[in-house]
């Protein structure tokens, strides 16, 4: 089986919101940045596999053949339902799969992946490993018949969110600068996302950025679709916050957005949790815009903050239809990530029912 071109009928960039048939993680090893936090962070690992597992499939990637044991063994304890999860064995530098992950499009009704170059946000982390993963999942058939198309430029899963009705959400910070794609302007962007997505307009973010984010300012830690009207962003009303400023100017930005009908898009203010630390005075990025919706339910991280319930509320605004799940994430912001960003969702028809 040889990878096949997007071909030329217009493709269409799915929403995170349509139905889906699993959601891919990779666990976390002693090979990564978390060898000496595993067993804070493992636990955590399980219950975003178990709320997804209540719903959907789960495909696990595991370092190896025992590390795959050992994550069988861990989620046999936890009492996972093992028979949705999918685990393969491909070695990998980190956990952060939404940024290496494949992107999913349709085109005339069909399912295509679209895997784009991964190089540690802008070489800041050793990616070789993880920029192979989607062809690692590929070879061993995880995407059933589902081909992949490859692509020679460098692009974060993180770094963009569809309506999946042609409209996309970035940001001006991580997109534009020198470190990713530097021959790339806005006009290439948008030409590129127009031939590989379908993208007829990109809403482009000029401010928003958060302590501790080292990805250059990714649109999922600042402000996500949650449908074609609405979006739900980060904002901050602390004017002592070092924060408050570019997020009020973001918020700004956002007021002046208008949807394809031309109104303004009801946006839904999330709250903006207390300041939390690493050990050595660095501030962490802690956003409850790192949520995950998956089928019947959206995953949010919580911070074990006052605010958490606050955040869920504001969240069921936004997905009346969906149970709003907690899940606590204050061992994963150590490692400059949340929830989103150890997940990528793939579409319903993406992976090969069960023999």
């Amino acid at each position: 089986m040889s990878p096949l071109s997007v071909s030329h009928a217009a493709p269409r960039l799915l929403a995170e919101w349509e139905p889906q048939s699993a959601v891919i993680l990779t666990w976390p090893h002693i090979h990564s940045d978390w060898a000496s936090q595993l067993n804070n962070v493992e636990p955590v690992f399980a219950q975003i596999v178990g709320h997804i597992c209540d719903y959907q499939e789960v495909i696990l990637v595991c370092y190896d053949a025992a590390h795959q044991q050992h994550v069988t063994r861990v989620l046999h304890q936890q009492g996972i339902n093992l028979a949705a999860v999918r685990m393969y064995s491909i070695p990998t530098n980190d956990t952060w799969v939404r940024d290496y992950g494949p992107l999913t499009v349709s085109v005339q009704g069909k399912l295509q992946l679209v895997d784009f170059r991964f190089n540690g946000w802008g070489g800041k982390y050793s990616a070789e490993l993880d920029d192979r993963v989607s062809r690692g999942l590929y070879a061993q058939q995880a995407f059933g018949e589902t081909p992949v198309t490859y692509s020679s430029l460098f692009l974060e899963g993180g770094s963009l969110d569809s309506d999946g009705a042609g409209t996309l959400l970035t940001t001006e910070r991580c997109l534009l600068g020198p470190t990713r794609n530097p021959q790339m302007r806005k006009t290439d962007y948008e030409q590129l996302f127009k031939r590989q997505f379908g993208v007829d307009r990109v809403l482009w973010l000029a401010h928003g950025e958060l302590q501790g984010d080292d990805t250059d300012g990714h649109i999922d830690m600042l402000a996500r679709f949650c449908d074609t009207t609405t979006i739900a962003y980060v904002h901050c009303d602390d004017q002592q916050d070092d924060h408050y400023e570019s997020l009020a100017r973001m918020q700004h930005e956002l007021q002046t957005l208008r949807t394809v009908a031309g109104k303004p898009y009801s946006l839904v203010p999330l709250p903006f949790p207390a300041a939390k630390f690493h050990d050595d005075g660095r501030r962490m990025a802690a956003s409850y815009a790192n949520f995950l919706i998956i089928n019947g339910a959206v995953l949010m991280p919580t911070y074990a903050d006052p605010l958490d319930t606050l955040a869920m509320q504001q969240l069921s605004r936004c997905f009346p239809d969906r149970k709003i799940v907690g899940v606590p994430c204050l061992p994963i912001i150590e490692q400059n990530g949340s929830l989103h960003c150890l997940t990528m969702q793939l579409p319903r028809g993406v992976i090969p029912a069960r023999q």
